[in-house]
């Protein structure tokens, strides 16, 4: 699909600077720009690009003042990043904009769904799931009974989405996702071996939610667990059995969340960070990557290691572990001149 720069122009509210019937259908970083592509141009060391670039169309920032000569049309606009951003899910929004339920797939008859629906072929939809209108439920996808989706969500290829499930608004679920597997629940019994739990509650996946591939979330034993508005989950985690996770907070890929813990809101979780179970996180918290966390964290507290210290104990203790065998070379210098 093609636009012109005029077209860009006006859903970005920018002004064109050159051919306002230049012709884009592709996106490019400036740097490998090619004819009929769109880039931007945002951060000040890839200026030179634009004065090289072969991307027909170029977003920058209205401050941006050209000192040579350059052969792109501009559309400058207030803050060139964000308008990208914005053309990213403008063109996004049409490529995913599937329509119909292709064929073969299957779908209970007492299962319902909205207006605008795309559903995938050699999907299958269980008993009583109930679907909102311009949901978009790509190939090969399970969707077990009573599950509820809302308007507007993604699910791509792949996902199996458990029964009991309740997805908010306007979420993203992507390839590989498990939602609502059962909790990791087993008791010692007498004979060395273990009974199973029977994990009887859901997952309640709150709006505007991000999960990212192959990323597993658990059904509660009892009750739910819960992923509040606008989180977002990269992929490979792993979020046990009646874990809460606050507003807004986001987690890097391969961390683990053990069962019963509660994340507040806004948080900030580095990549393959370990969380063990039973605990509390306040709000606010920043937890750097790789770092293990056992106990209850406080409100706005930054925190690295394992097990986990604040950011600024870990910095100073960093330090002198680097020199611990020049440490430890003095100490026993000492000791033997103390001797001597």
């Amino acid at each position: 699909m093609k636009f012109t720069a005029q077209q860009i122009a006006g859903i970005l509210e920018g002004d064109v600077v050159g051919n306002p019937d230049a012709e884009v259908s592709k996106l490019s970083k400036i740097e490998d720009g090619f004819e009929g592509s769109l880039t931007f141009l945002a951060n000040p060391k890839y200026t030179p690009h634009i004065y090289s670039t072969k991307a027909s169309v170029t977003i920058v920032n209205k401050t941006f003042i050209p000192e040579n000569n350059i052969k792109t049309t501009l559309i400058k606009v207030d803050d060139a990043y964000l308008a990208f951003s914005k053309i990213l899910e403008y063109y996004n929004a049409i490529k995913l904009n599937k329509v119909g339920v292709e064929q073969p797939s299957f779908i209970s008859e007492s299962a319902t769904y909205g207006d605008a629906v795309y559903i995938g072929a050699f999907s299958y939809i269980s008993d009583h799931v109930k679907i909102g209108n311009n949901v978009k439920i790509f190939p090969n996808t399970y969707i077990g009974e009573n599950v509820f989706i809302g308007d507007n969500t993604i699910i791509f290829s792949g996902a199996k989405i458990y029964s009991e499930t309740i997805i908010g608004n306007s979420c993203v679920i992507n390839s590989g996702v498990i939602i609502g597997a059962d909790g990791f629940g087993f008791a010692p019994n007498e004979k060395g071996g273990y009974n199973k739990i029977p994990q009887t509650g859901n997952v309640i996946i709150e709006d505007y939610v991000d999960i990212g591939a192959a990323t597993t979330i658990d059904r509660a034993t009892m009750g739910s667990t819960i992923i509040r508005e606008g989180s977002k989950l990269d992929n490979h985690i792993q979020i046990a059995h009646n874990v809460e996770i606050g507003r807004n907070t986001v987690i890097a890929a391969q961390c683990g969340v053990a069962g019963s813990t509660k994340i507040g809101n806004n948080c900030q979780i580095g990549g393959q960070v370990g969380i063990a179970g039973h605990i509390i996180i306040g709000n606010n918290v920043k937890i750097q990557a790789q770092s293990g966390i056992a106990r209850n964290v406080k409100d706005n507290e930054v925190l690295q290691g394992s097990p986990a210290l604040s950011l600024t104990d870990y910095n100073k203790s960093y330090v002198h572990f680097k020199n611990l065998p020049k440490i430890v070379r003095n100490i026993n210098d000492l000791e033997k001149n103390k001797w001597e």
